[in-house]
């Protein structure tokens, strides 16, 4: 983000119990098994902000849902106001006090272990970070992808990814910098939460008892102490301290403001040079689930304010997202998305500081009135990075 602080309410959400963090794998069926999602969509920041705000407020919940009362920042279920998400990933509380934000390796990002580097002691495992870079494909070689350019690692020998990483809040910034942060700014998700599986067995209502071969397992997230949320809006202020309903089954979860400082991009800089990247810090919802909104076929993206050729991405494989709608109690529309972290490579940028800064504080939303409910969510932000 690189819109103005001062505009930002930024809160701080930290588990009191284990979360039901649910994906959008179906289970049901006897022996089968619900997957948890971490981090979750910042949908369900979403929701629980929004409840926690109509409760304080005294709205009838019941009427808000059926749309016969309205929440001046808010709106309505199906016209939400000015409350916007723009930003929603893992944190933790530092020893100072302060919380820093923790952000999942973008795609041009692999960690690996360093075989050269010094142990401390024996059975550790040091970590570097490598890069992947555009290239044009030699001669001879086809695929289906559809841009000039690939994103290649560029190594000499194949080595095997290291998985579970995270990025501190001072290696994303070394990273939208255009360096290539450190071994010592990843976290391993062992640091951060464990899973919990949990047996549950289907409830057969007519004869109030277990219903026959029902038996399944669900996965619960335990966060670390001191491991939450961070959450920032737009638009309207959320509730600063209580309890939240979070994830399935309401689990609880305190909420209170901090001051925090979200990461600043030189967009004088990226004007002068031309050209940048674009790192997904929420799903996307775009067509064929991943290429950007004004993407014409020749690849050049047109933006209001803003014109550019996409020279190459790196677009993990694309992730469904749902949800149950609470005010209309059903399931929300399965759509296909561009995972967080997905990076697209500009060049032949046409635009002012001023101009790449509406655009990175608007979202990838360039229509007022295009799915006003999953805006408000949240989804289709991003952010600038040098290239």
């Amino acid at each position: 983000m690189t819109m103005n602080n001062d505009a930002i309410h930024f809160r701080f959400i930290e588990p009191l119990d284990v979360l039901h963090l649910r994906g959008n794998k179906l289970f049901g069926d006897p022996g089968s098994f619900g997957e948890c999602l971490i981090p979750p969509w910042p949908s369900v920041a979403a929701g629980a902000l929004r409840s926690a705000m109509l409760a304080r407020d005294g709205v009838d919940l019941a009427a808000f849902a059926q749309g016969r009362v309205s929440h001046p920042l808010l709106g309505t279920p199906d016209a939400p106001g000015s409350f916007t998400v723009v930003g929603f990933t893992l944190a933790r509380r530092l020893t100072c006090g302060q919380v820093e934000s923790l952000h999942a390796l973008p795609a041009d990002l692999i960690a690996e272990t360093d075989s050269r580097a010094h142990r401390a002691e024996a059975g550790t495992e040091s970590l570097k970070l490598a890069r992947l870079v555009p290239m044009t494909p030699v001669g001879g070689l086809s695929s289906s992808a559809p841009l000039a350019q690939w994103p290649v690692l560029p190594h000499a020998e194949r080595k095997k990814p290291a998985s579970g990483c995270w990025l501190t809040q001072a290696g994303w910034e070394l990273y939208l910098d255009g360096q290539t942060p450190k071994g010592e700014h990843l976290v391993r998700t062992g640091e951060l939460w464990q899973f919990d599986s949990r047996t549950g067995i289907g409830l057969d209502t007519g004869k109030r008892r277990a219903a026959d071969g029902q038996l399944f397992t669900v996965q619960a997230v335990a966060l670390r102490p001191d491991v939450g949320f961070l959450a920032a809006v737009l638009g309207a202020e959320p509730t600063a301290h209580g309890v939240l309903r979070f994830g399935g089954d309401g689990r609880g979860a305190t909420i209170c403001p901090i001051e925090h400082q979200a990461s600043a991009i030189n967009l004088v800089r990226i004007a002068q040079a031309r050209r940048a990247r674009i790192v997904l810090t929420t799903p996307g919802l775009f067509a064929g689930g991943w290429k950007l909104p004004g993407m014409g076929a020749d690849q050049r993206l047109t933006w209001p304010g803003l014109s550019a050729r996409v020279a190459c991405a790196a677009v993990p494989r694309g992730e469904v997202i749902s949800g149950w709608d609470m005010a209309a109690r059903g399931p929300k529309p399965a759509e296909c998305v561009a995972p967080v972290g997905s990076v697209y490579w500009l060049e032949d940028i046409d635009a002012t500081p001023d101009a790449l800064d509406k655009l990175a504080a608007q979202g990838l939303w360039f229509d007022s009135t295009d799915n006003r409910q999953r805006r408000a969510e949240g989804f289709n932000r991003f952010t600038f990075a040098a290239w």
